[in-house]
């Protein structure tokens, strides 16, 4: 699918093409996104840096420990994600005040990356994973949007596949924009519902349409 948007840029002035891809929750994004690394783009996944800059002496672990106490902590002194998502994930005003403390320290990082790709690839494509991408509204700062898309209750058996209850499924699912909604932001949109030579497919026809456009 390639519905353009005209609420983001045009291609006519600048070098490198970035791309926000996201979904919502066990839609294949990740697995989405090392296809296109595999063809060639250069990728960052916002949740893996997300991860790092929780780490001891990195940027957001001071606030995130001074906000939320000394409980979220492992005995190695590294913060414990689960039990900081147990924290915030029930709580929407806590989750909101961890995105405010994390998601700023996720976006330099980012811009450091594509400042890095343009200087190395200038006619590259720069492909940025994140979760909520539509939700915080930093879905404006690319030039195309990717969202990957499944039924409802195949996230759910995912998302139960990789160690999740289907109780703690269906609670994010209902915390989330609904994949409709998120289709109507979309440039491109990747249906993973078939078998991963189907979403390959798909992909490999994303890919050539955003190369044509980085040249």
């Amino acid at each position: 699918m390639d519905v353009w948007s005209l609420s983001r840029s045009s291609r006519y002035d600048q070098p490198m093409l970035k791309v926000g891809l996201t979904g919502g929750l066990a839609t294949g994004k990740s697995y989405v996104s090392a296809r296109f690394a595999e063809l060639g783009c250069h990728v960052i996944q916002a949740d893996k840096v997300g991860h790092e800059v929780l780490r001891c002496g990195a940027e957001a672990y001071d606030d995130v420990v001074a906000e939320f106490g000394e409980r979220i902590l492992g005995d190695d002194g590294e913060i414990d994600r689960k039990a900081l998502g147990a924290i915030v994930f029930p709580d929407a005003a806590k989750l909101e005040t961890l995105n405010a403390l994390v998601h700023p320290h996720v976006f330099a990082r980012q811009e450091a990356f594509f400042a890095a790709v343009e200087r190395d690839d200038p006619q590259g494509i720069a492909v940025a994973e994140a979760a909520i991408m539509i939700e915080s509204g930093s879905y404006k700062r690319y030039d195309r949007l990717v969202v990957t898309v499944c039924p409802v209750e195949m996230q759910v058996r995912r998302s139960v596949e990789r160690g999740g209850t289907e109780a703690e499924a269906r609670n994010r699912l209902a915390r989330q924009m609904s994949i409709d909604e998120k289709r109507t932001f979309a440039d491109f949109i990747i249906d993973t519902s078939g078998t991963f030579d189907e979403t390959d497919e798909q992909v490999g026809r994303v890919y050539e349409t955003l190369k044509l456009e980085a040249v």
